[in-house]
């Protein structure tokens, strides 16, 4: 412990000296922004983009069919990362990202732009998965938060930033700009990681056989059933041919998953994953997180513009600030975890956050601006304490060899948790404003109504009826992730010692 630049355990990145850590540092900030930036960004020149290329039907798969990319392909890239190192990892999937981001800016109609959205995911998987795993690398247990503070920074600014800077692009200059203004950015990042990110030498023994075989089977069986999540109820019927024959198809391939995982010498999904209780229980308590921010992500918006009448900036603004109060909780967790450690930690935000989740419902009808935007603070504040503590708990139990796919599994989860929550909630909201008008219209189209101005006063309050189911149900996401930790979790995560 005497050298100044001590190895971490297992062989991971030496520690740098300052200069060329903070490099490092500052690339993965970059890498962080590119896929924080690009849900925000685009979904703010929508309007734009299908005035110039058509297809209205179908521009809801430029959000799923990059999603969709991005969960499927985590697994895999925690896998090549714990085999190959993270820097190749982090370089390969820059490039397909912004090769994406090319192709996207010369789309010539709406399926050209939808397919090279899938490409834009196929490196987003890459960034999220190896820019988490490469924190943990680079810094020790007792100074991890400074690295998780400044990505969650990153994200907090993306989250206000997005929005201004793609309507600006989409009305002053032209919606490729979107995908272009990512060129900059990727390339710095890449220069960065390149020049300055230096990984030991690795006994060739360490580098097992890649399992292309489950690669491929986890990508087609997680595209199939993700896909039959993200359609149904929407593009059709939850019983309909194609939603049952995606089931079906999605199921089947589950079990292939499972038959070339357990032939594998060194499989993808490793069943130590689910085996160890500290990863376990944190797969599953985050994948409840996924699944309860899909209530404010998803319909704060349409409640703040149609119930409280609020614009879509306004409406926006109410959403974001629990981005601010995330990212500073974040940051300061540490000082609790520290006292009582990350389970109770953890067990501390996700208890407030239902509590404030379920305190939602008893707002005024049609109450103001404020009273969302004050529950969006305090919710932020507890997820804070509740999710960074658990990514670099666990992140702390495994070595090197190891961490890559621990932290692709939790993020796998969590992404596949706001998937899964999109179509339950969506379905909950649709039966309860179908319930209340009588059984005419859902969410989307009664919203449509609203903004034309032809809906009546029942209508809103159908909608903010809706809406405060998804937050019940959101609430008992939350519960059932305390549950999780509460029952499954050991009380204290067992730390390996660096």
């Amino acid at each position: 412990m005497g050298s100044t630049t001590p190895a971490i355990s297992g062989g991971a990145v030496r520690r740098q000296d300052t200069g060329r850590r903070g490099a490092v540092v500052a690339a993965l900030m970059l890498a962080m922004a590119l896929a924080a930036l690009d849900a925000t960004i685009v979904s703010t020149a929508v309007p734009q983009i299908v005035g110039d290329l058509g297809g209205f039907s179908v521009f809801s798969w430029l959000f799923s069919g990059y999603l969709l990319a991005v969960t499927v392909t985590l697994p895999v890239y925690g896998k090549l990362s714990d085999t190959f190192g993270r820097k190749p990892v982090l370089v390969a999937g820059a490039a397909v990202f912004l090769l994406g981001s090319l192709l996207c800016a010369g789309a010539w109609n709406m399926a050209a732009l939808i397919a090279f959205r899938v490409v834009q995911g196929l490196g987003g998987g890459a960034l999220q998965g190896t820019v988490q795993t490469l924190a943990a690398d680079l810094y020790p247990l007792a100074e991890r938060p400074k690295i998780q503070a400044r990505l969650s920074t990153v994200w907090a600014v993306s989250a206000v930033a997005g929005p201004g800077l793609g309507g600006m692009l989409a009305a002053y200059a032209d919606w490729r700009w979107i995908f272009l203004v990512n060129l900059p950015i990727g390339a710095a990042a890449l220069w960065l990681i390149v020049r300055h990110l230096h990984e030991p030498e690795r006994e060739k023994s360490v580098h097992a056989r890649v399992d292309w075989a489950g690669a491929l089977a986890v990508f087609a069986c997680g595209g199939v059933l993700l896909a039959a999540l993200v359609q149904g109820g929407v593009a059709w019927a939850w019983l309909s041919a194609p939603s049952l024959a995606l089931f079906g198809a999605g199921l089947a391939l589950a079990g292939v998953v499972v038959w070339v995982e357990r032939r594998a010498t060194d499989p993808i999904i490793p069943g130590w994953v689910w085996r160890r209780r500290t990863i376990a229980a944190v797969n599953l308590a985050l994948g409840a997180l996924g699944l309860l921010m899909v209530a404010p992500s998803v319909f704060l918006p349409t409640y703040a513009q149609s119930v409280l009448g609020l614009g879509p900036a306004a409406a926006g603004l109410v959403l974001c600030v629990w981005t601010l109060t995330w990212s500073a909780s974040a940051a300061l967790s540490q000082h609790v975890y520290r006292r009582i450690g990350f389970r109770d930690t953890a067990l501390l935000g996700i208890g407030l956050g239902a509590l404030i989740l379920l305190a939602f419902p008893f707002l005024p009808y049609p109450g103001s601006w404020w009273q969302p935007m004050l529950l969006m603070l305090l919710l932020g504040g507890a997820l804070g304490l509740f999710q960074l503590p658990l990514i670099i708990g666990v992140q702390s139990t495994v070595g090197w060899s190891e961490r890559g796919t621990t932290t692709a599994s939790v993020l796998f989860c969590r992404q596949t948790g706001q998937t899964v929550g999109a179509s339950v909630f969506g379905a909950v909201a649709n039966g309860v404003l179908a319930a209340r008008l009588g059984g005419a219209g859902d969410l989307e189209s009664v919203t449509r109504a609203l903004d034309a101005g032809r809906a009546p006063e029942a209508t809103r309050r159908a909608i903010a009826a809706a809406v405060h189911a998804v937050y019940v149900g959101a609430a008992c996401a939350a519960a059932l992730a305390f549950v999780v930790l509460l029952v499954v979790a050991p009380r204290r995560f067992p730390v390996r010692q660096e």
